[in-house]
């Protein structure tokens, strides 16, 4: 019993508990624009297998491959919700997880209007997710890991990094990341 006790209270070190949990629904635009996505990438794959010459490796590989490829890379990206913790926010992904830490966290303010008018620096715009790297005049630099630009949160660090996220509750989120990590 007390050797329990004492691997308990050890794996509290290395895996941080939950506290609240959020999902990331998704708006309808990005449910119009995944779903193009897939008919689109599917229907190409489909035509290579069907249309294509069957002794090509080339063709086969433009046509089959690099569409189903992009599919899946941007299915493990996907942003399925976020976790709080005592020390930090987990991005949850498909079978992972991108971890956004309290530490050196300045603000979190919710902006419903931040990812309108952003162009994209490098990442995804909409199959499965809109993250990446995204730039707007409003905010400036940040990252993204957002389903629904209308529940768009901002984290400002003190070292200028900033994240938006787009958890379901947006206030719930907000006051709980602030006392989280001890912001006023």
């Amino acid at each position: 019993m007390i050797a329990f006790a004492a691997i308990q209270h050890e794996l509290r070190y290395y895996v941080p508990m939950a506290v609240a949990e959020f999902s990331a629904p998704w708006s309808r635009t990005l449910r119009r624009l995944t779903t193009f996505s897939v008919a689109l990438l599917l229907t190409l794959a489909l035509a290579g297998v069907l249309l294509g010459p069957r002794q090509s490796l080339v063709w086969r590989m433009a046509m089959v491959g690099a569409p189903l490829v992009v599919l899946l890379f941007a299915l493990a990206f996907m942003v399925r919700g976020y976790v709080l913790t005592e020390s930090r926010i987990e991005v949850r992904r498909l079978g992972w997880s991108t971890v956004l830490p309290f530490a050196g966290l300045a603000a979190v303010t919710g902006e419903p209007q931040g990812l309108r008018g952003s162009l994209r620096l490098f990442g995804n715009g909409g199959l499965f997710a809109i993250s990446g790297w995204f730039w707007n005049r409003r905010i400036g630099r940040f990252r993204a890991y957002a389903t629904d630009p209308e529940r768009a949160v901002l984290l400002r660090y003190r070292d200028g990094q900033q994240v938006i996220v787009t958890p379901h509750d947006v206030q719930h989120f907000i006051i709980r990341v602030r006392n989280l990590a001890g912001l006023p």
